[in-house]
């Protein structure tokens, strides 16, 4: 059974440093609502806490579980191709809501339309994908063992009855991001200070 909580007014509450789920900013929020026993006036057990940038809501419960969740990883700048800024976005997104298996497919499905959008032939095995992201430069030295283990943990996701951890979908969308940014970001800020 659960505790009833009252829901007290707006005003200052204690401070939570968070990543907003909805605008991506960090911030310490003072500023929100609380929940509390009945017979407490000052014990704070669930808390809603407004962000400054955005002005929008964010619930933490007593144990710290914030929704909405941020997403994980990065933007990545100049990305020509929409379906990769797409799979990319939807990736990172899947995390804000502890979708860890769908975002590490998404992810493994990402090198793929990596080596699509620098020329790849569509319909191709997912190795031969890898094999010319990899005859082409696109894979950073020593690389080969990252975009294996995305490979293996896509696999494991597809094929096995698991579920994949948040630090599996973590470890995944830094690569993948890494990986983007020696792809199409670095490339294209270099080419505009030339």
């Amino acid at each position: 059974m659960e505790k009833e909580l009252l829901w007290r007014s707006a005003g200052y509450i204690k401070s939570r440093s968070y990543i907003c789920g909805h605008c991506g900013n960090h911030l310490a929020s003072n500023t929100g609502f609380f929940a509390s026993p009945p017979s407490s006036q000052s014990t704070q057990l669930e808390t809603i806490h407004i962000c400054h940038f955005c002005l929008k809501p964010t619930y933490f419960d007593n144990e710290g579980n914030q929704i909405p969740s941020y997403s994980f990883g990065n933007k990545v700048n100049n990305i020509p191709d929409e379906k990769v800024v797409s799979l990319y976005d939807e990736a990172r997104n899947c995390t804000s809501c502890n979708a860890y298996t769908a975002s590490i497919l998404c992810c493994r499905k990402l090198l793929m339309n990596i080596a699509v959008s620098k020329g790849a032939d569509e319909g191709l095995k997912f190795i031969q994908y890898i094999e010319y992201l990899s005859d082409k430069g696109y894979i950073p030295p020593d690389g080969k063992e990252w975009v294996d283990h995305i490979r293996t943990k896509g696999n494991e996701a597809t094929h096995e009855i698991s579920i994949m951890e948040k630090a599996d979908a973590e470890e995944l969308i830094t690569f993948i991001e890494m990986l983007l940014k020696f792809i199409y970001e670095f490339p294209a800020s270099i080419k505009r200070k030339i």
